[in-house]
């Protein structure tokens, strides 16, 4: 802003635009926009630049004329000297040198200023040599399926020195023709290869990185219509390249893609385990299942490997390790350990003595009470913490019976499969979103379940702890009854799927009163928990499902059986057969192309209620053994088949249970709010005290239950405080905390009464004493909610 405040060329800019502005970025970074500004200089400047074009450069030697997806490569600018114009860049750009040439289409003075957005290219990846893509003819109309933003070189088929698709971030549909960017082509999101075009069984793509990496696993994102003649390739064979001077290593990794992934017709990342190999330069062969193989993206999960090239006498190179700096390194590592040893010693220290200190305060007071007959009682000027009072403490729960919780089950070298069929663990996982944590109440147990969730805490349990006689062991289910139907989703230490039971009533173990009728298979979710997992993590899955076993009730799902005589751990429980209830409500809507305010429901208000008050009754038995959800929503409930013959969603002919699979599942990965390093919370159906405090108790889950039946009464169709981000939805809970008026509720659907949206208001009290319990709740629906149609 001071000066002039912009870079104006030395002369008048010609239409040929010669002089440029070179920004050197230091590194490679994946730039996605740009801006740019004209000289304003306190109204005094008045030159700007009405369009410009774009250079870029990965190395400072070979240069690419940016272009869009269209081909055009003058970009519009400035209109004024003041605004600022943003203009995305379709296709992105990866460079490291970036050169501005402002045009003119005549002969006239320019200032520029600019601005790139993106950030660092940690890929590494500087170019990939592939064949050109194919076109297929479909009922006469072509398909194209080349890489049309490729950036480098073609010749005699082939497209080397630049990168393209494959790595611009936009994963293709399972509709191949149809395209997520506008106004372009059919089978732009995909690379694709026919194997009569190609004379080939296999398509080859050599990968150049910028330095050497350590490559742990490839993901492939690729399409698999049958119908098309498309399928995923079967196999792949990769060769690395540790160094530019280096020889290729040998033999050569072969992979061969799972057979669930041949048979899905679905597009979908596939991952390939590359086991940690170094190199710079990766060549992999695809080969083909059928006539035509499509590929949208690849990406890499890689580390940096670095080495340093020395040369024999023969000069040949041969490879060596970097440790100039390993004195250094170490020399850091122990002053750190250091440090911490010495932070440890000072806390165990004060913790020892405060021990000490108080049990002296003990026998004072034990002292004096004895003397005076004065009940003992914590001085009110002392911290809770160190005088917790009786409704704080926590419960003990029983070991699992025939299992010692401690020691746990003993590792295996390898991860096998849960059951026959079921698909592998993948060498390299993503990273999975961190459990909701242990907040500051005292008196809450929590279990971090396999979906990642906290999903049953028990606070104050006023009734005496589960003794050795209630001690009964879970019921041991074989693997080799459960058929994989699909997988459900997965969370911090493990994976749900979708299973099947074909021939239930044969299994004498299997607890659970189901109607089955002979011959049709039980549909089950299975919840695997990682073998690699922690003890930890054992010893709280097991005990989960001790907690599991307990929750008897026709509206919570039962845990059917276990699988612990090998690893991995399984708990089997039940799933309904129409999914959850976000998802079965949210088809429930008759879509009018008139507008979207004659939208109307296809299930009555009967239907719903009914559904509500099965959620309310489930929950009023969890509240009876002070069990507290804290992620109570329509995502974690279950629908099942219709019971009558009639068909239709009358009142009651569909089975509700509550479940907690909510969060393990990509598709509901919007409604968690992800607290930096710490936590995952569903923010939007939280009380304030939970958002606020961390506070979790019955109350809470009644909040919740308020904002679920708002989702019920909506049909689905949006998510709660959708006007609201979500750091607006945890400023509204500071709203409820200072209690100044100005907190905003959900508005009162369109075919909710007004009785029942006081139900809801009420669930949302800022006195978390003043709402009703699950029994009022349940009461009101079965008898006072179904005369308010």
């Amino acid at each position: 802003g001071e000066g002039d405040g912009a870079w104006c060329p030395a002369a008048a800019v010609f239409p040929s635009a010669s002089e440029y502005l070179q920004v050197d970025l230091r590194s490679l970074h994946f730039l996605a926009l740009v801006g740019t500004q004209g000289r304003h200089a306190d109204g005094h400047g008045r030159e700007f630049a009405r369009s410009y074009r774009l250079r870029y450069s990965r190395d400072g030697r070979t240069w690419i004329t940016w272009k869009d997806r269209w081909g055009q490569e003058v970009v519009s600018g400035n209109e004024n000297t003041y605004d600022l114009v943003l203009k995305d860049l379709g296709p992105p750009i990866v460079a490291r040198y970036v050169r501005f040439y402002p045009l003119a289409d005549r002969v006239m003075s320019v200032c520029l200023r600019v601005e790139l957005y993106g950030c660092l290219w940690n890929d590494g990846l500087l170019v990939y040599t592939a064949p050109v893509g194919h076109v297929m003819h479909l009922s006469g109309s072509p398909v194209y399926l080349n890489d049309s933003t490729y950036d480098g070189s073609i010749e005699a088929g082939v497209q080397f020195g630049g990168l393209g698709q494959l790595f611009d971030g936009v994963l293709g549909g399972d509709d191949f023709t149809e395209t997520k960017e506008l106004r372009v082509w059919p089978g732009y999101d995909y690379l694709g290869w026919s194997r009569e075009a190609l004379r080939q069984g296999s398509v080859d793509i050599e990968f150049h990185f910028e330095k050497t990496r350590s490559f742990h696993t490839m993901q492939v994102h690729s399409n698999n219509r049958h119908t098309q003649g498309v399928r995923v390739f079967s196999k792949v064979e990769c060769q690395f390249k540790p160094g530019l001077l280096l020889p290729w290593s040998s033999p050569p990794l072969s992979l061969a893609v799972p057979l669930e992934d041949l048979k899905d017709p679905s597009s979908r990342p596939i991952s390939l385990p590359l086991g940690g190999r170094p190199a710079q330069i990766l060549r992999c062969q695809f080969a083909f299942a059928d006539r035509w193989m499509l590929i949208s993206e690849i990406s890499f999960y890689s580390g940096t490997f670095r080495i340093l090239l020395s040369f024999t006498r023969a000069g040949l190179p041969v490879a060596k390790d970097d440790r100039s700096n390993t004195a250094i390194l170490i020399g850091c590592l122990v002053g750190i350990i250091l440090l911490l040893l010495t932070v440890i010693a000072v806390i165990l220290w004060r913790q020892y003595w405060k021990k000490i200190l108080g049990k002296v305060k003990e026998e004072r007071l034990s002292h004096a009470s004895l003397n005076s007959s004065i009940p003992l009682s914590a001085p009110p000027s002392l911290s809770p913490l160190l005088y917790p009072s009786f409704h704080n403490l926590i419960p003990t729960l029983p070991p699992a019976c025939g299992m010692d919780l401690e020691k746990g089950l003993p590792p295996t070298q390898e991860d096998p499969p849960p059951y026959p069929d079921a698909p592998p663990y993948p060498a390299l996982s993503p990273p999975f979103p961190a459990s909701v944590p242990h907040y500051a109440e005292a008196d809450i147990v929590s279990l971090q379940g396999v979906s990642g969730n906290n999903t049953y805490a028990v606070p104050a349990l006023t009734s005496p702890s589960p003794t050795a006689a209630d001690c009964t062991p879970l019921p041991e289910l074989p693997r080799h009854c459960l058929v994989f139907k699909e997988k459900l989703g997965e969370g911090q230490f493990g994976e749900v799927h979708l299973c099947e039971i074909e021939s239930p009533q044969e299994l004498p173990n299997l607890e659970f009163p189901f109607n089955v009728r002979k011959g049709r298979p039980l549909l089950v979710a299975v919840k695997i928990l990682r073998p690699d997992a922690s003890k930890n993590a054992r010893n709280d899955f097991l005990k989960e499902g001790k907690i599991l076993s307990r929750l008897k009730d026709p509206n919570i799902i039962s845990l059917l059986g276990v699988c612990v005589s090998s690893d991995p751990l399984c708990m089997v429980t039940e799933y309904m057969e129409s999914g959850d209830l976000n998802q079965y409500l949210s088809h429930r809507v008759l879509l009018d192309k008139t507008g979207p305010t004659h939208n109307t429901p296809t299930i009555s208000y009967p239907a719903l209620i009914a559904m509500a008050s099965q959620i309310a009754s489930g929950m009023k038995f969890l509240s009876s053994l002070n069990f507290v959800h804290r992620d109570l929503a329509t995502r974690n409930c279950l629908v099942g088949g219709e019971k009558g013959e009639s068909g239709g969603d009358r009142g009651g002919e569909r089975p509700i249970k509550i479940a907690d699979f909510g969060m393990s599942r990509n598709l509901y990965a919007g409604d968690y709010y992800r607290i930096q390093g710490r936590a995952v919370l569903p923010i939007r159906w939280m009380a304030w005290e939970c958002i606020l405090m961390g506070k979790f108790t019955t109350a809470s889950d009644v909040w919740a239950f308020g904002v679920t039946l708002w989702e019920m009464l909506s049909v689905c169709q949006e998510q709660p405080y959708s006007n609201l981000t979500d750091e607006q939805v945890i400023d509204n809970a500071g709203e409820f905390f200072r209690d100044h008026g100005r907190q905003v509720y959900l508005s009162r659907p369109d075919v909710c009464p007004q009785g029942l949206y006081d139900l809801m208001l009420s669930c949302w009290n800022r006195d978390c004493k003043l709402r009703p319990s699950f029994a009022r709740i349940h009461s009101f629906l079965t008898e006072d909610a179904m005369n308010m149609v």
